[in-house]
């Protein structure tokens, strides 16, 4: 896998990471034939939901990357699902504990959505127990990883409460999360979308697997020189996948590359001071043609300020202006004016940041499965004491 050998892959303490990478695209499909499996169940639960309440708040919630799902899918949701009776937000459990009243409105139904890999971490079950405290229609959905963890476990028994269970291989061993939270928020898509949902992320499956053959050569490429400093960018909801790819370079290599994200056009007003000669800048191109002239500008600027940066580019189709301008450029290859759109594209796009942390890590001597042995960082959050609410 992306040119290493397994027995490499177990003497560096990356196969665990490796692994759950490469094997994203089969997980998704695996979590496609469970969520078909369970169709009426689902569809009940949101069938109830819209029957009882004319307007309902759907809160995507989770910590750290499974905050980043909710992140990434709300812009996708909000705008495809327009006479929805749903409004989709995403809130970080961090936000929700520390701030309740700020964020939940006791008189507005309120689904709260949890993202959680091990089900386990002190926010995540306080966001919910605040939820029901304070809400007065309240609905959760918990999808997870972890069929024995708190948030999966307290959902027995409560029809107001729906839960999802990704397949067992999406409950992540290494330390960074990689395809638990590509599998997760495939299953929130197909949950709450309205269309096409499941050719959608077949597209995004085929995508995946094409990228998967080859992105270990351009990771190679992207890290025959070495770097200080990591800025992930994109527009809409691939900017905050860029969150995701920048959190995966600090998890991986241990804080010693400086990884940061913005927005497109966000970038020049201030964040922009990061970049020195030691830089590499890793944009993901939207498919819309208007967002993507946002891109295109800021690709054109950062190309030509003979700064010494590299740039990445992660796009869909071969573009000669993006590649004329770009150090390095890694394409899934669809043809040009084939229909998709960025959450489709979401999914295999952030394979190379994960891949280009994973290599960069093992570059700098860290063990990707654990790139924390001292445990100043830890797989499930520890230290956190939760506060009883007024």
């Amino acid at each position: 896998m992306f040119n290493l050998a397994e027995q490499d892959l177990e003497k560096l303490g990356a196969v665990h990471t490796a692994t759950e990478i490469y094997q994203q695209p089969h997980v998704w499909g695996k979590m496609l034939t469970t969520l078909a499996e369970h169709k009426d169940t689902h569809q009940n639960f949101i069938k109830k939901l819209k029957e009882t309440h004319a307007h309902v708040r759907v809160i995507f919630t989770g910590a750290g990357t499974s905050a980043f799902a909710g992140d990434t899918l709300t812009p996708e949701l909000n705008q495809s699902t327009t006479k929805s009776t749903f409004t989709f937000e995403s809130i970080a459990t961090t936000d929700i504990v520390s701030n309740p009243y700020a964020y939940l409105k006791a008189d507005v139904p309120t689904v709260l959505v949890s993202f959680a890999r091990s089900g386990n971490s002190p926010e995540s079950v306080a966001a919910v127990n605040l939820a029901e405290t304070i809400i007065k229609d309240f609905y959760q959905v918990v999808i997870t990883c972890n069929s024995e963890g708190k948030l999966a476990v307290n959902t027995k028994g409560d029809d107001k409460s729906l839960l999802i269970l990704t397949p067992p291989e999406a409950h992540d061993k290494s330390f960074a999360m990689t395809s638990s939270f590509t599998t997760m928020m495939v299953a929130a898509y197909v949950l709450f979308g309205e269309t096409n949902t499941q050719a959608v992320i077949d597209q995004s499956i085929n995508q995946a697997e094409r990228l998967l053959h080859m992105v270990g050569d351009k990771v190679d490429e992207v890290l025959e020189q070495s770097y200080e400093r990591m800025v992930f960018l994109g527009s809409g909801l691939l900017g905050q996948l860029a969150h995701e790819g920048a959190l995966k370079v600090l998890e991986l290599t241990a804080g010693k590359v400086a990884a940061t994200y913005e927005s497109s056009l966000g970038f020049r007003h201030g964040p922009k001071s990061i970049l020195n000669e030691q830089s590499l800048v890793v944009m993901f191109m939207s498919q819309d043609s208007y967002t993507r002239k946002y891109d295109m500008d800021l690709l054109n600027e950062l190309a030509t300020d003979n700064s010494g940066i590299k740039i990445a580019v992660v796009d869909y189709y071969e573009d000669e202006a993006v590649s004329g301008h770009a150090d390095f450029v890694i394409c899934l290859d669809i043809e040009k004016g084939k229909e998709v759109n960025d959450f489709s594209l979401s999914l295999p796009y952030i394979i190379f940041p994960q891949v280009l942390a994973m290599k960069n890590a093992l570059k700098l001597a860290i063990t990707p499965d654990n790139p924390s042995p001292s445990g100043l960082v830890n797989r499930v959050v520890q230290g956190v004491t939760i506060y009883p609410i007024n």
